[in-house]
């Protein structure tokens, strides 16, 4: 029987256990924290439950134009923590139970390469054990950036995985960093009702998302009472005697707040463990070198998720596990491509996006034909009274063929999908434009978007 020994229990290591049980191997997974990893208990998780708090919020400041009278409403946050936390909890105990009835032996310990075929593990006590392995598994994941000059306190200046221990509402939160993860918690504070400050390095937020999307994000953002602060790279932050926190910009200029919440990006969890010593490979900013497949450097060890740095999103981890036993085990198996990964901002309005991107566009690498319809003409949108947002689409001038999409609007996570089988199944445009929608509703703009694409040929 094949011996799969996993370092790190999040979605590229738990996906992985289950795939390997599931084609027989013997599977031990070597975890720190617990089953679903920062993922699930630090990260998207109880991100993704705060955000939903803060959706509900948003949408009853729409509610006096739908003749809804609200009132009043405020959030308890200590109860919306609470939720998080619990939620987070159960979440880890759900996938804690798959493994275990799938026959996956769970270890909790710092797991450590001793060879390209031995995994020594120190628990807790001090104690060691070695795993001896026919293919190895790296998923250890990433972690919240700092710098010098802005380091967490945990009450005052916190990560993103500390600001579930708060139990007040801060009066002022300044958040620094404008990519996916600051614009998605400056977005759920703004939404429950906290005064908010962006600080953003660049031009605009979200600078790695499709422009005409973080445009739309921004105006929403500035509409709803934000600051934002473009253009303006944080030196330091610092804990004032009065339990406030000052944001020293590199221009001189000062922003003051109760809070301040770093979004500064993250640095996979690569050092300490013995990477070096049996010839795994690491870039420049540590992050361990695989091919398509998720093979390392170093015969028989495979690594997925966070730690690669390929693309940090959870979806990408467990398919680079999946595809890492799939490989090993001698199952059938596809390289994996980015240019079918769908991925959502989950801000209020949402950015989801799949396949080529406009910047490709422009910048000449595919040709491709565009169109954007505004969700402001949709039905639907109209009766739940949705102004922000459209949906946008690439296709090849020859072929029709869909090779991309993004989609800015409530629940975009759920409308990019039909693009996304349209991406992935290299249907064309007329194929994804024929297929019934339901009316009135928001996937019929994804309709609507692919039948302008079409081309008449006498």
């Amino acid at each position: 029987m094949n011996r799969v020994v996993i370092v790190g229990g999040g979605p590229g290591g738990y996906e992985s256990a289950l795939v390997a049980a599931q084609l027989g191997a013997d599977v031990t997974v070597v975890d720190t924290d617990g089953p679903g990893g920062s993922a699930v208990l630090t990260d998207c998780v109880p991100s993704k439950t705060l955000i939903a708090t803060a959706e509900l919020m948003a949408d009853m400041g729409e509610a006096p134009e739908l003749g809804i009278s609200a009132g009043t409403v405020r959030v308890d946050l200590a109860t919306v923590n609470s939720r998080v936390k619990d939620l987070a909890l159960a979440q880890s105990a759900d996938i804690e139970r798959r493994l275990v009835r799938d026959g996956v032996r769970l270890l909790k310990g710092q797991g450590r390469l001793a060879a390209a075929d031995r995994v020594t593990v120190t628990h807790a006590d001090g104690g060691t054990q070695t795993l001896e392995a026919d293919a190895v598994l790296l998923a250890t994941g990433a972690s919240p950036r700092t710098l010098p000059g802005a380091l967490p306190d945990g009450e005052r200046i916190l990560s993103w995985e500390q600001v579930y221990d708060l139990d007040e509402v801060p009066e002022r939160l300044i958040v620094v960093g404008s990519g996916v993860t600051g614009a998605e918690f400056a977005s759920a504070y703004n939404a429950l009702g906290l005064d908010v400050v962006l600080v953003s390095s660049r031009d605009r937020v979200l600078p790695g998302e499709d422009a005409d999307a973080a445009e739309v994000l921004e105006e929403v953002f500035k509409r709803r009472g934000m600051t934002v602060l473009s253009q303006s790279r944080m030196k330091s932050v610092s804990r004032e005697p009065n339990d406030t926190v000052t944001v020293t910009l590199e221009d001189g200029r000062t922003v003051e707040g109760t809070h301040c919440l770093l979004a500064l990006g993250s640095v996979p969890n690569t050092d300490e463990l013995g990477l070096d010593e049996t010839g795994v490979l690491r870039d420049e900013s540590g992050f361990i070198q695989v091919d398509r497949v998720s093979r390392t450097s170093a015969r028989g060890v495979y690594a997925a998720g966070d730690c690669t740095g390929v693309l940090m999103l959870a979806s990408v981890a467990a398919m680079q596990g999946r595809i890492a036993m799939w490989h090993f085990l001698g199952d059938a198996v596809a390289p994996l491509d980015l240019r079918t990964v769908s991925s959502n901002v989950f801000t209020a309005p949402e950015i989801a996006t799949v396949g080529w991107s406009q910047n490709a566009v422009d910048a000449g690498e595919i040709q491709a034909d565009v169109v954007t319809l505004p969700l402001a003409g949709n039905a639907r949108a109209k009766m739940q009274g949705v102004r922000d947002g459209f949906v946008k689409l690439f296709c090849r001038p020859g072929t029709r063929i869909v090779v991309g999409g993004v989609v800015v609007g409530p629940r975009a996570s759920e409308l990019i999908h039909p693009v996304a089988i349209a991406v992935s199944e290299k249907l064309t445009s007329d194929e994804l434009a024929h297929a019934f929608t339901v009316y009135p509703s928001m996937s019929g703009s994804v309709a609507e978007a692919a039948r302008r694409l079409h081309r008449y040929q006498a």
